[in-house]
């Protein structure tokens, strides 16, 4: 999980938060529970947007594309 995780964070993710001046780093996942978390880099940390980014663009599309993932939640 956590391979193709890293694959869709780098060929979808990544290039659409790095236009904006962002990042995203993978920090864990739980393979057990599908919980994934990240940290938010460059303009991402602490954007106002960041929180609707990661909800509906990070998490939908994880879940989309990589069975098993339940929530993904930042860290610091």
């Amino acid at each position: 999980m956590k391979e193709l995780i890293e694959l869709v964070l780098a060929t979808d993710i990544r290039p659409m938060l790095e236009r904006d001046g962002g990042g995203i780093e993978l920090i864990s996942v739980n393979e057990i529970s599908g919980e994934v978390k990240v940290k938010l880099v460059g303009a991402c940390h602490g954007c106002p947007f960041a929180a609707i980014t990661l909800k509906t663009r990070v998490e939908d599309l994880l879940k989309l594309k990589v069975s098993g993932v339940t929530s993904v939640t930042a860290v610091d």
